[in-house]
Formats: structure tokens, C-alpha cells, sequence
């Protein structure tokens, strides 16, 4: 259906510099996961006082954790901001208006299917990570809960999605600082039992969470549906269509693969380096501590160059659109290259924070030899990947983390049947990382993203 001339309004990001453009949207991104990260440690350690069986229970949930958060902020969200992004860049704002009502109704579709998933089948997942006794019992207390909230975790992240995708990065981020701060408080009032408030243990700290996220996807509700926002949320006005619904599903049902390989390869490289000892396996979780800290870099540039990709499909200005694409990947392999090899060259510096055994060390340092000089080509396919979500061109990153699992498993197959020795799993993620950069360059240079109007 055609749209009326007055709906049709060039956006301003249609014309502005690309790289400072870049760098102002991704500074609160990164202000916003690294609260996000620090709320994961402060959690961590209300868990850490509850004992070890508490302890060896968060580990147990926190994949399915970080899963939900991947799917919702990263996936199916970035199909969210792809999809507004691209009709503001038509010119459509109706159209972005009826693509934000959608998108809330799959944001609570997929919440309530998390949740039913994780009540029901959680328990045997857990069993079969190697949860057993009081661990198991532990797991299980924590995700009952956790899960029990994950609707408002999924429209938290939605809401956030349809700001982003209209351009507005400073909202969505300090929700996420205060949702932050509000999970950290309550998480220790309910968790731990501060002040006058009953000691909830595992169930309390999982349910600081779920407060938190409602009320932070309440307040992100409430600005959509007011005049402050340039996409506004009108539910009851707006009657579903396939159509619309279609446009989100069609990139982020897909995206959806790349997190489930990313969890999935995580768990085989863990398992592979377990296999040479409980040395091996500390040097390799410190190494992958850095990693958690470093991906939320490239997170935040590549979803900061969504709206950019985005409104310029929408628009037909695809020589732009491929501009802001290779200039955001270029600055987050810049900056995760120049990380890796400082860690690579002083691995010390950060590896003396976790522990001060020389074995540790020396295990912590091979792999950094190895993985730091292939983190910029990681920042580089992590961030094509954002940026072919802003294109509508997700299929071409996905097979490259496809390739990814694929060189990991065989590799590490291969290795395991040849008994080799501890560095060469190393190596083989370093080959992982790289293989994966080269064939995002290779996808997204090579795919057809439509013709210049």
C-alpha cells in the first residue's frame, strides 16, 4: 500500500558523517553492556556468598542465561531495529509505528515460549551440563525463577530494538544502567536478605532480575507510547499483520542461528581443554573472562551501525549503506586487534589479576600467543554480522559462524583422536576466530544487497 506524501520525511541519518556518527552511538552502547556485565559479577558474587553448591549451580544456568539475552538483544532485536530502521528510511513512519506494535507481540510470544521451554526441560539440561545434588538443586531454584520473568527480559530488549532502530541510543542505554543498578540492588535485598528482608538465597538474586527487566521494559513502554518518541507504540489501533510480522521474522528468525552456534562452539571448546586437565582449564577461562569484556565492543558498534545500514536500504542508498558498514567494521577490528595484541605481546597484565600460579600463567599466556592476534578478525565478523542485520542480509554471516562450529568440532575431533597437546586447541581457536572474520568479509562483500536508487 502506498504512503501518504506527509508521511514520507527524509531521515537526518540519511546524510550524516558516517564515522562520528558511528562513535556517538556507540559510546552509550558500550556505557550500557558494561553495566549489563557488571550486573552479571555483582550477581556472581551474592551467589559466591550462598556456597560453593551455589556457585556450581549459577554456572550450570548461566549459558541458557546468556542465550535468552543473545536471542532477545542481539538476534531477534537487531530484526527489530533493521526493520523500523529501514522503514524511517522510506520514508514510512506509519509503517515503523505498525513494525514497533509487531514487534512487541513477538517480544511476548517468544518470552512466554522461553519460559515454558526452561520450566519444563530446564532440569534435564542442567543434569546432562553435569549437574548433580545440591548443584542441580541450586540450578534449578535460580532458573525457575530467572525464567519465570523471561517475558519481560525479551520486551525489555524488543522496546530497546525499536528506540535503536529510530536512531535514539541515549534511552535505551541508561535504562539498561538503571535496569543495571536496580538488578544489583534487589538482587542483594531479596538475595541476601539485607535488612529486614527474609533471605531468599537463589530464588532472591534471580528475582532481582526479573523485577528489574519489568520495570525497566515498563518504562521503555510508557516513552514509546508517548510523544518523545520518534516511533510511537499504539497497540490497540494497530491490527496485526502478516506482512509486517514477516519483515522482523524473515532476519531475526535467522540471526537466531548464530547464537545457538556461538553456545553451542563455547561448549565444545570447554569440554576439549577440560580434557587436558584443571591447569589447561583456568588458563583458557581467563582468556575467555577478556573475551566477555571484549565482545560487548563489538556488540555496541556494529548495533550502533544498524540504524545507519538500515535507513539507508530503506532509502535505496546502497553505496552508503556499504560505507557504514566496512567503516564500523574496520573500527571494531581495529579496536579489538589492538587489545589482542597487547595481550598477546603482555598477557600478564591481565592474566596477574585472576591468579598468580605459574602453570596458570604460562597456560593463560599460550593461549592469548595464539587467540589475541586473531580477536580484530572476531570484532570484524561480529560486527558484519550487526551490520548485515541493518541490511536485511543476515544468511551470508550466519554460514560464516556456521564454518566457525564446523572448524572447531572437526578440529577438535581431529586433535583429540591425535592425543595432540594443549596449545594446539589454542590454536585451533585462533584458526576458529579467523575463519570466521575472513568468511563474513567474504559473505557480506560478495552479497547482493540490492540496486543504488
Amino acid at each position: 500500500m502506498a504512503q501518504p506524501v506527509a508521511d514520507r520525511v527524509a531521515d537526518p541519518l540519511l546524510t550524516v558523517p558516517i564515522l562520528s556518527t558511528l562513535v556517538r552511538f556507540a559510546l552509550p552502547n558500550m556505557s550500557a553492556m558494561l553495566a549489563t556485565a557488571l550486573a552479571a559479577i555483582a550477581e556472581t558474587i551474592y551467589v559466591g556468598q550462598l556456597g560453593v553448591a551455589s556457585l556450581a549451580g549459577m554456572a550450570l544456568v548461566f549459558p541458557m542465561v546468556m542465550l535468552q539475552l543473545m536471542l532477545s538483544g542481539g538476534s531477534m532485536g537487531g530484526g527489530v531495529s533493521s526493520a523500523v530502521s529501514r522503514a524511517l528510511g522510506a520514508g514510512h513512519r506509519a509503517r515503523a509505528n505498525a513494525l514497533a506494535v509487531h514487534a512487541m507481540w513477538i517480544g511476548l510470544s517468544a518470552g512466554a515460549l522461553y519460559t515454558t521451554l526452561m520450566l519444563a526441560f530446564g532440569p534435564a539440561v542442567y543434569a546432562a551440563l553435569g549437574g548433580r545434588n545440591e548443584a542441580l538443586a541450586q540450578a534449578i531454584a535460580y532458573s525457575n525463577v530467572a525464567f519465570a520473568g523471561s517475558v519481560g527480559v525479551w520486551l525489555m530488549n524488543t522496546f530497546a530494538s525499536v528506540i535503536r532502530g529510530s536512531g535514539n541510543m541515549p534511552v535505551p542505554s541508561a535504562t539498561f544502567l538503571a535496569v543495571s543498578v536496580l538488578q544489583v540492588l534487589f538482587g542483594g535485598v531479596l538475595g541476601l536478605g539485607w535488612g529486614p528482608f527474609p533471605r531468599l538465597g537463589m530464588a532472591g538474586v534471580a528475582a532481582g532480575q526479573v523485577i528489574a527487566y519489568a520495570m525497566g521494559a515498563m518504562y521503555l513502554y510508557t516513552y514509546l507510547s508517548s510523544s518523545r518518541s520518534r516511533v510511537r507504540l499504539s497497540a490497540i489501533a494497530t491490527p496485526l499483520r502478516w506482512e509486517l510480522l514477516r519483515d522482523i521474522l524473515k532476519v531475526g528468525a535467522l540471526a537466531s542461528i548464530s547464537p545457538l552456534q556461538t553456545v553451542l562452539t563455547i561448549l565444545i571448546l570447554t569440554w576439549l581443554v577440560a580434557q587436558f586437565g584443571t591447569t589447561a582449564l583456568a588458563g583458557y577461562g581467563i582468556g575467555t573472562r577478556l573475551e566477555f569484556l571484549l565482545i560487548p565492543i563489538g556488540f555496541a558498534i556494529g548495533v550502533a551501525s544498524v540504524p545507519l545500514v538500515g535507513m539507508a536500504m530503506g532509502a535505496g542508498k546502497i553505496a552508503r549503506a556499504r560505507r557504514a558498514t566496512w567503516v564500523a567494521a574496520a573500527l571494531a577490528s581495529a579496536l579489538l586487534g589492538a587489545l589482542g595484541l597487547a595481550v598477546a605481546i603482555a598477557p600478564d597484565l591481565w592474566t596477574r589479576l585472576y591468579t598468580q600460579d605459574p602453570e596458570v600463567l604460562a597456560s593463560a599466556a599460550v593461549y592469548f600467543h595464539w587467540a589475541g592476534p586473531c580477536y580484530g578478525l572476531f570484532g570484524l565478523g561480529l560486527c558484519l554480522y550487526f551490520s548485515a542485520l541493518g541490511a536485511g542480509k543476515v544468511g551470508g554471516p550466519v554460514l560464516a559462524g556456521t564454518l566457525r562450529l564446523v572448524v572447531i568440532a572437526l578440529g577438535g575431533w581431529a586433535l583429540a583422536a591425535a592425543n595432540a597437546p594443549s596449545w594446539t586447541i589454542f590454536a585451533l581457536v585462533a584458526l576458529g576466530m579467523a575463519a570466521y572474520g575472513v568468511a563474513s568479509v567474504i559473505a557480506v562483500r560478495y552479497a547482493n544487497w540490492g540496486i543504488e536508487r
